[in-house]
């Protein structure tokens, strides 16, 4: 298989590196953004396979950076997966409506990521 890749936006470290190291394992190569304004700029020069996006971030929040990429018609095809420790059901509903593909919660369901993962790569 080959690597995907995927870009990881989470200001939180010890997540950061634990998802990072995951992903790695599970065959992608992540590359890494700790704030909303460098993910949109990796997302813009990079053109990852998939955003992981943390929705709580520092700079730019991550409903703002998804807004912004689904406004950019270069771009608004990119799967993104809100990641965030919200897990009540308005919050789900307010990543899908900011143009989120899919939702985890933290802590993450990693085997349920990889499926949604692969689910959003696959079409």
């Amino acid at each position: 298989m080959t690597e995907k890749q995927l870009l990881l936006v989470e200001d939180n470290e010890l997540n950061r590196d634990m998802l990072s190291r995951r992903l790695k394992r599970a065959g992608f190569h992540a590359q890494i953004a700790e704030d909303g304004a460098k993910a949109l700029a990796l997302i813009e020069s990079e053109r990852p396979a998939l955003v992981l996006l943390d929705m709580n971030l520092p700079v730019i929040d991550g409903w703002s950076v998804c807004r912004q990429v689904r406004a950019n018609p270069e771009l608004a095809d990119t799967p993104i997966i809100a990641l965030t420790a919200h897990a009540m059901s308005e919050d789900r509903d307010r990543a899908l409506e900011a143009g989120c593909d899919d939702y985890a919660t933290k802590p993450v369901d990693f085997p349920a990521l990889l499926e949604k993962i692969a689910r959003l790569l696959e079409r």
